[in-house]
């Protein structure tokens, strides 16, 4: 497809089967005619009162953990699934009992960064209404799991009570917005937390309805179609979900090609951003077996002045609301709208709406998409300690790291804040340099890790089983035991410390973002993935599929020879995945629908 032009199959602004209106008014005759062809989701919003639903009266039915189906699509807008145990899903139904319901939730947290006391409240409800642990996301925030539907309002008023919320962290809207956390970069790092943090508050669904319903708020004089409205998003959100990241080269630790809209910090000699470089289309989810769905890797569009990032934001999501698919949720990502009318022609929209032709994209270069682990002292004199988390979840391991207690404990002393990293990692953030040896006692103490092996410290899992619902095969409870295995491949061929990235996913959704690691699992059924190799080690490039159906006990020796060849024959410098290109191991994947066109497994390593 030429990016430059719109697809001659299209739609045209004109042709489109509904757009949201940009103001609230009854909808027309004509308008419910065309919603008939709407996905389901979207009468679900249509007919929720703007979030509501009978989310309150759900509350209130004590017979199940459960609530009503439409209700669960809802609830996402407040930042949580419900979700059940499924390793108890066959005791239960052989005992002809209900599912052992519980909730998800995920917290609304901009640039992941959290304050020591908020970090202490965050502890005390993990351990009060949820499983005991804090679980840091690839998206720089907080989930709690195992949450039941009587403890809800109680956990949602303790959020409340630090002065955090978790409404849009799921659903339809614009999600937690990542900001580029590298400690050094003092300067650029605050420029891009802000920008993150304005687009968050910019962006942020206006409905009263999540107060009303956890916190006991008021209820909106009048009602809420008489009283309230949703100036950006109207009455029926955005076609799917929406995620936003902001980067800050040479890192691209929050992936920017994964996601629907990025800004790249452009930096002057003294690290000191002088505008942004705009992408728009990228997400990784797809459908196994469904070839119009397909992971994508994001476009550079154009580059904004600092003043202008805000609107720019803000056009790229509204068109988006507007354009985008709300008959088929599987192709209503941005990604999708992207391949329909073609970056020029979205372009031009976006500058319609920011009212101004936006200038090209400025030159930038990223080395890596990792974090960097340890102590490092920023341009402005704090210090900052990179802590890894084996799939970012935070709690105490028999025999070995006292990761809850030991974070709370450092949090009882600490003076700076905390900052969760887009790698599932976190920041003891802004220490001053006579209060780094104390902050070291304490890792020494609870057993902490300043980092791991190389594979190691470039892997991310998602939930998947027991809890997540779409999961097809195991992830975090898996990829840690793959990981040791595949250490000791690496090892006897002597790329120990290779930096090699490798992420493992339960189904095809992406959680983890494996389609854009140079090994990428994405599950398939029980103790089986299809096996993804080749992507770019800085996240620009996506991956190709090399094996389908691998049994979980047959990986390491699918890799293993890979290794040996790369091993051999690898220039200097020369990444795992661009070595399986140019060895004819895997085909160079073009982006976009393409990703089908073949299997990739060109020939068996030597």
């Amino acid at each position: 497809m030429d990016d430059h032009s719109p697809r001659d199959d299209a739609e045209t602004p004109t042709e489109r089967v509904y757009e949201t209106p940009p103001t609230e008014r009854p909808i027309t005759e004509a308008e419910a005619a065309r919603a008939a062809k709407l996905a389901a989701n979207e009468h679900i919003k249509i007919a929720s009162g703007y979030l509501r639903g009978t989310l309150a009266d759900g509350l209130l039915q004590h017979a199940t953990g459960a609530i009503s189906e439409d209700d669960g699509q809802l609830v996402k807008f407040h930042g949580m699934y419900l979700q059940d145990d499924r390793d108890l899903r066959a005791e239960r139904t052989k005992k002809k009992l209900d599912k052992a319901y519980s909730f998800m939730i995920r917290l609304r947290i901009a640039g992941g960064v959290v304050t020591p006391k908020q970090w202490l409240v965050l502890d005390d409800i993990a351990t009060t209404y949820a499983n005991g642990t804090l679980r840091a996301t690839t998206r720089q925030t907080f989930q709690y799991h195992g949450v039941i539907k009587s403890n809800l309002k109680r956990t949602m008023a303790a959020i409340d009570a630090a002065l955090l919320d978790t409404i849009a962290a799921c659903g339809d809207v614009n999600r937690n917005v990542m900001a580029a956390t590298n400690p050094a970069q003092a300067g650029a790092h605050k420029a891009a937390y802000q920008l993150a943090k304005d687009i968050s508050d910019s962006l942020l669904p206006k409905t009263n309805a999540w107060r009303e319903i956890w916190l006991d708020g008021e209820r909106v004089v009048g009602g809420e179609d008489a009283a309230e409205v949703e100036p950006v998003y109207g009455r029926t959100y955005l076609p799917r979900k929406f995620k936003t990241v902001v980067a800050v080269p040479p890192s691209n630790e929050v992936d920017i090609f994964a996601h629907d809209l990025g800004f790249i910090a452009i930096l002057d000699k003294k690290n000191r951003v002088t505008g942004w470089n705009v992408t728009v289309g990228g997400g990784m989810g797809m459908t196994h077996g469904e070839t119009d769905t397909f992971p994508r890797t994001a476009d550079v569009m154009c580059f904004v002045e600092p003043a202008d990032a805000l609107k720019a934001a803000e056009a790229v999501m509204t068109v988006q609301r507007d354009w985008g698919n709300r008959t088929n949720r599987k192709n209503a990502r941005l990604k999708y709208t992207i391949e329909r009318y073609g970056l020029a022609a979205f372009r031009a929209e976006v500058e319609k709406r920011v009212g101004k032709k936006l200038a090209d994209p400025k030159p930038f270069a990223f080395t890596g998409n990792g974090d960097r682990y340890g102590w490092v002292e920023g341009e402005d004199g704090r210090h900052h300690l990179t802590l890894y988390v084996p799939s970012g979840r935070i709690k105490d391991i028999e025999g070995g790291a006292q990761f809850l207690s030991g974070l709370r404990r450092i949090a009882e002393v600490h003076e700076g804040d905390f900052r969760l990293t887009g790698n599932q990692n976190v920041i003891i953030a802004n220490v001053p340099a006579a209060r780094k040896a104390e902050i070291d006692a304490l890792v020494d103490e609870y057993g902490l890790t300043k980092g791991a092996g190389a594979l190691r410290r470039n892997a991310l899992a998602c939930v998947a089983l027991p809890t997540c619902g779409l999961a097809l095969a195991e992830s975090e409870r898996y990829l840690p035991d793959l990981i040791g295995e595949l250490e000791e491949s690496l090892a006897r061929h002597g790329l120990a410390e290779e930096e090699i990235t490798i992420r493992s996913t339960g189904c095809p959704n992406g959680c983890a973002r494996p389609f854009i690691s140079e090994i990428g699992l994405v599950g398939r059924g029980p103790e089986r993935y299809h096996l993804y190799l080749g992507a770019a080690f800085d996240g620009s490039r996506l991956s190709k599929l090399y094996r389908e159906d691998v049994p979980a006990a047959e990986i390491r020796s699918t890799l293993d020879p890979l290794f040996a060849d790369y091993a051999k024959g690898r220039k200097t410098g020369e990444h795992f995945g661009d070595y399986l290109i140019r060895a004819g191991h895997v085909a160079r994947t073009t982006n976009g629908p393409d990703f089908h066109d073949r299997t990739g497994a060109l020939k068996p390593a030597a």
